[in-house]
């Protein structure tokens, strides 16, 4: 097992060109060091020059997913050159009637150097990264993997 830790900042501020309301903007702190400028959505007045959570997630499942294929490719004998992944979100209601990110839609690009997968076996790769990622058996969205 491992364990992962991150520590969060947030300092009362008035929020930019809103006197009365709370800045949303705040700090994340990674075990490596790192620190991450953070803030809610725009649409939530969340400064839209730093990350939100909602982008975070979807970039968790995307970065997890690429991780997992590309292990499980190279176990398989197929070296990816490249991988690009143009990911989206949908936050709405759940089956609770709550708000959450209901959806998160991958759309890979792949380039492999030698011999590349079928169609039927790229997919095969795609599903068992989907069944192996960390993160998306963390979640309760859909992940969807839409391939050319």
């Amino acid at each position: 097992m491992s364990d992962f830790n991150v520590e969060i900042t947030w300092q009362r501020a008035p929020r930019a060109g809103h006197a009365d309301d709370y800045s949303r903007a705040h700090q994340w702190r990674l075990a490596g060091g790192q620190t991450l400028r953070a803030s809610s959505a725009p649409d939530y007045a969340g400064d839209p020059d730093h990350t939100n959570p909602e982008e975070a997630l979807v970039a968790a499942v995307s970065s997890c997913h690429m991780l997992t294929f590309l292990a499980v490719a190279d176990k398989r004998g197929f070296k990816v050159g490249s991988y690009r992944d143009q990911a989206s979100g949908t936050l709405g209601k759940n089956a609770q009637g709550r708000m959450a990110v209901t959806e998160v839609v991958l759309r890979p690009a792949i380039t492999f150097e030698g011999a590349a997968p079928s169609a039927e076996e790229l997919d095969k790769l795609h599903e068992s990264a989907h069944r192996n990622c960390f993160i998306g058996n963390s979640i309760t969205a859909e992940v969807r993997i839409a391939t050319a």
